[in-house]
């Protein structure tokens, strides 16, 4: 009984969270005006499309572990979005994905067009820089030149995850995967697994860190902290493919079977990938326990994050 009051009180924090969250996205988003309205409205659209704003969430709850306070975070909360967001935009297009819905509603392509799909990612992505870039006017009171530095040094950690050796670079390994006629290697899919899905939640964890001032030391923890979560949640997506049920996920099961993909669960087999996915998890607990910070409800926030069964 404990614990389901105790699943109860997280749920509830987590929709207060969420609420939170969507309030400081909606503050950083353009305005749909000028010669240009088309584009700024699909980018609005696309942020507005829901989700569980799972990174910035990890981003705010890592800031607040190490002792961060203040508005700093929020330009960058608001960044970390627009770049998963882009992400998504550009997966659904027809030389990507081809998926005309998402999250039961028309992808950003198919309401604007592939042409202004394409502009709406790109946009996002820029404009992601242009929001991170207000964290040196987020404090109310001259910025000090260790903020300044630490600000700097979130900005590179954002701009390499989210770049050719993180995401866009898992990407290109992905898309490659599918052409080639061999199997791929445990070590080549953890190298799409690292980059595609664990580098923006590496980012997202990292930035939290650095912007409160922790050590390099943490940062560095922090970042294997965050590789555990990513490699496990990606693991614990290919279970479900395979185990989990279409209505409770909301899409079909089994594609990765049907388009012939090579997955964690192909390579390593269902027993082995869910012990992988508790040792990863584990570790990243315990990762999490050797900080000194509150960190209750983002350790809840991970083990939920990769044990789900949607």
């Amino acid at each position: 009984m404990q614990k389901i009051m105790e699943t109860q009180a997280f749920q509830t924090l987590m929709k207060t969270k969420v609420t939170e969250i969507e309030d400081i996205l909606k503050k950083y988003l353009p305005g749909e005006e000028g010669y240009q309205k088309t584009v700024l409205e699909a980018m609005n659209y696309s942020m507005l499309a829901g989700g569980k704003r799972l990174r910035p969430m990890l981003m705010q709850e890592t800031f607040r572990m190490f002792g961060g306070q203040g508005a700093v975070i929020e330009p960058f909360m608001a960044a970390m979005e627009m770049v998963h967001t882009y992400s998504l935009v550009h997966d659904d297009l027809p030389a990507m994905d081809n998926d005309e819905y998402r999250r039961g509603r028309k992808t950003t392509w198919s309401v604007y067009g592939e042409a202004m799909g394409i502009l709406a990612g790109d946009a996002l992505l820029n404009y992601a820089f242009e929001t991170a870039l207000c964290a040196f006017d987020a404090a109310k009171e001259r910025i000090t030149a260790e903020r300044a530095q630490a600000i700097a040094k979130a900005l590179q950690v954002f701009a390499r995850k989210a770049g050719i050796f993180g995401m866009i670079g898992g990407q290109t390994v992905d898309i490659e995967a599918e052409e080639k006629q061999s199997a791929l290697s445990t070590e080549e899919l953890l190298f799409i697994h690292e980059h595609k899905t664990a580098a923006l939640i590496q980012s997202a964890m990292m930035v939290g860190a650095i912007l409160a001032g922790a050590s390099e030391r943490d940062v560095d923890a922090v970042e294997k902290c965050a590789y555990n979560v990513g490699i496990a949640f990606q693991i614990q997506d290919d279970i479900l493919d395979v185990t989990g049920d279409s209505q409770e996920l909301g899409k079909p099961v089994g594609s990765d079977a049907q388009n012939n993909k090579q997955t964690y669960v192909t390579l390593n087999g269902l027993e082995k990938s869910a012990q992988e996915v508790e040792r990863l998890s584990r570790e990243a607990v315990e990762i999490l326990n050797g900080f000194a910070g509150e960190h209750d409800f983002l350790e809840q926030l991970i083990i939920q994050l990769i044990h789900r069964r949607k």
